[in-house]
Formats: C-alpha cells, structure tokens, sequence
C-alpha cells in the first residue's frame, strides 16, 4: 500500500518513521519545507515525495497539519485523491475539521476518517520525530456516521501495525470536549503556573511537582493558539470550572477550616484513585 503523509513535523515525521520501520507499505512524503524534505530523505523517513503535495498515488493519506491548514489541504487536493483511498487527519481538535472535510469526502468519492493520536512530546518538529513514540499509545477514531465499519476496522489494524495499543472511537463532539479537560486545560494551567513571581527562585525548592506542573509549558505557542481557539467554547468551561474549584480552595485555606479543607482533598484523592481502577483496567 502506498501511503501518503501530509506534513512531516512531530507527529508526521514519527508516522513516516514508524511506517517505514514496521511496515511493508511505501511511504510518500510531502512538507512544504525543502529542509523538511531533505532531512527526511536523508533518514529514510520516506520512500519518495509528492510532487507540489499532490496525493494521486496514495491508497491512503495521512494529514498531519494544523487543523485549518488541513481543512485547506483537503479543499485544495480534493479532486486528487484516489477514488476509494483514505484519507485521515491527525490535528489535535476535530469539530472543525469534520465538519468542513465531510461533504468534500462524498462529492469527491475517498473514504476521510478523523484521527488523534494521543502522543507526543513538549517538542515540536521532524528532528524530534521518533518511530518509537506511538508504542503504547491511544489513538482516537472520530468516523463520521454511517462510516462503514470495515473501513474503521481497516484503519485501527493499520494503526496497531505502527505500534499503536488501544482504539477509542468517538464523535468529533464527544472527542474535543474531553481533549478540553484531559489535555488543553493541562496546559493552560501549565503555562499558567510558571508565571508565578516566585519561578525564577525554584531552584533548590523543587521536586517531581513543579517539574510534572511546569513541563507542558515548554509548548509550541503558535500551535496551541489555534487548537484552543477552534475548541474555545469546550476549552472555556473548563477553563472556568477549574478556577471555580481553585477558589473554593482557597476559601477554606485562609478561613482556616481543617475539617472542610480535609474533606475537600480527600475526595480529590478518591476521584484520582477511581481513574486509577479504570486504567488498571483498560
């Protein structure tokens, strides 16, 4: 099989690498940067290159660009694809991409099913890109219903081939509002956290905490930017649902209430413990 990948930074790049290492298929490439391609070409991360980004000759296309750059891809290419080839899209949020990819996907006859690898470092770019970084991971399926589900099931085997562990299948709805909470408020409050006035005299005062509040901070800004902008109602809420529980916190702490502050942090303690049950359970 011939597969297409549509963008060859972190998440790209590591898709090329893990397809070429633990596959038979043949992986054509495209980054608008020449030194992308390049750097690919030297590492083996792709067999060959698009021409222009053109994804003719893929059975099935991999999209990994920022979500309204791959609206725009897929407008711009949607007369290319093959008949009948997949095509896949890895952005970070999904509303906006299915909602505007799907009626593209039936009046030009190719398959589109949104994706979301949950994978990554506090890195960004192909020469942070690793074949090893999906081993274990989750990928989320967002198909759009009435997809046939061969063709998810096709896809989800793919994805095992490249190191992938679990598949959870998800409207694109259902998957931003979560994204929200499990990974786009982690990193406001990461990036929230270190401008404390305090940070620069961390040294010496520190241990796994700060260092496991502060990491996602390391971000790339410009990314983020759009990721939480397209998902800001979702983002938003929860966004003012956790400062509403921060300040009830800090209600009890300066009143002094032991029993209250007790209660309040025990229950926290239980709610991480019952996640806990769920995993060891997954």
């Amino acid at each position: 099989m011939k597969v297409g990948v549509v963008g060859m930074g972190l998440i790209g790049g590591s898709m090329a690498k893990a397809i070429h290492k633990k596959t038979e298929h043949t992986v054509i490439g495209w980054d608008a940067s020449e030194t992308v391609r390049l750097s690919a070409k030297l590492l083996e991360a792709a067999d060959e290159f698009m021409v222009d980004g053109n994804p003719k000759d893929c059975d099935l296309v991999l999209i990994a660009l920022y979500p309204q750059a791959t609206v725009d891809y897929v407008r711009q290419h949607a007369k290319d694809f093959k008949k009948g080839a997949m095509v896949v899209d890895c952005a970070g949020v999904k509303r906006l991409v299915c909602q505007n990819v799907q009626d593209i996907a039936a009046e030009n006859g190719f398959i589109f099913i949104g994706a979301h690898p949950m994978a990554g470092i506090e890195r960004s770019g192909f020469n942070f890109s690793s074949e090893k970084i999906f081993e274990g991971a989750t990928m989320i399926l967002t198909p759009f219903q009435g997809t046939d589900i061969a063709d998810v099931d096709r896809l989800s085997q793919f994805f095992k081939s490249i190191g992938f562990a679990r598949m959870q299948v998800a409207t694109d709805a259902e998957h931003d509002q979560m994204i929200a909470y499990t990974s786009q408020l982690a990193h406001v409050v990461s990036s929230a956290y270190i401008k404390s006035e305090l940070s620069p005299n961390f040294k010496g005062f520190s241990a796994g905490s700060f260092h496991d509040m502060t990491r996602v901070a390391k971000l790339n800004e410009t990314m983020w930017t759009e990721l939480f902008l397209v998902n800001k109602d979702y983002l938003a809420d929860e966004i003012d649902g956790l400062v509403e529980r921060l300040q009830a916190y800090s209600k009890v702490i300066r009143s002094g209430d032991e029993d209250t502050l007790k209660a309040m942090l025990k229950d926290g303690k239980e709610k991480r413990l019952a996640v806990d049950v769920v995993k060891e359970f997954d």
